[in-house]
């Protein structure tokens, strides 16, 4: 099933299937905030950093399959595969964004 992201969205995704995580620094605002695995991240510079560590930590797969909106957020279920614990799981992405970056994103199971 293919599903058609909104562009900073797609271009988070894209960015993270690349491992790059400086791309994915800039898919978001200068004072964005990410909440990953109990943590939050404030701002592109520990954005970076988290992406970045994330990245060289795991080896995964991430393949968004549903598209979706709760509010203000536009809410996308990945399946991602890799050598993390607990997986392979489906996680829920909750972006918010400004229609050219993102402004927030919540990841869940």
């Amino acid at each position: 099933m293919s599903i058609k992201l909104p562009k900073p969205i797609a271009d988070y995704f894209e960015a993270d299937r690349e491992r790059n995580a400086e791309a994915v620094a800039r898919s978001f605002t200068e004072g964005a905030i990410v909440r990953d695995e109990g943590h939050t991240y404030v701002g592109q510079d520990s954005i970076r950093r988290w992406k970045a560590g994330a990245s060289t930590k795991y080896t995964y797969t991430v393949e968004p399959f549903m598209l979706g909106s709760e509010g203000s957020r536009t809410v996308v279920t990945s399946h991602v595969i890799g050598n993390f614990p607990g997986g392979p799981v489906d996680l829920r992405y909750f972006f918010i964004h400004d229609g050219e970056q993102i402004t927030e994103l919540e990841i869940v199971l």
